[in-house]
């Protein structure tokens, strides 16, 4: 196993579905994704399975935001092994809405990919916001 070159693989594909969504891309996004994805999103519903499913969540996430979208990553890390890797990271995520606000906040990211037939697809992923169990709020102002 050459972890290395998992690790630039897995890398490459995080930045090109980071790209994918700055461009607001939808295909290019579920191209990435395997066909039996389950994504625990931060935003809707409790879990989404399958790439029709995720596909629809992703055209609304588009049109929330109907300005540019902010999707910048930081502190990426990447465990990688022979056909399985994982990664985790922040995300400060969001767009400008239609007044020109900016509307975005960190999140936490993990995802988890696997290769099939030489490929890796993102198999699941994980966003989300810390809470406060008291008030059952997400606490979206915290900074890293």
């Amino acid at each position: 196993m050459n972890t290395q070159a998992t690790e630039t693989e897995i890398q490459a594909l995080i930045d090109t579905y980071r790209q994918a969504v700055m461009a607001k891309d939808v295909e290019k996004v579920m191209a990435l994704y395997d066909d039996n994805i389950v994504s625990f999103d931060a935003i809707q519903a409790l879990q989404f399975k399958g790439k029709v499913a995720y596909r629809t969540h992703w055209e609304a996430c588009m049109e929330m935001c109907p300005g540019p979208h902010k999707f910048d990553f930081h502190q990426v890390q990447i465990t990688p092994a022979d056909n399985i890797a994982f990664a985790h990271w922040l995300a400060y995520c969001g767009g400008t809405n239609d007044k020109g606000e900016e509307q975005a906040c960190w999140m936490r990211v993990t995802a988890c990919y696997k290769r099939s037939a030489g490929q890796w697809k993102i198999v699941h992923e994980h966003w989300s916001a810390p809470f406060d169990p008291m008030a059952g709020t997400a606490i979206f102002d915290l900074q890293p």
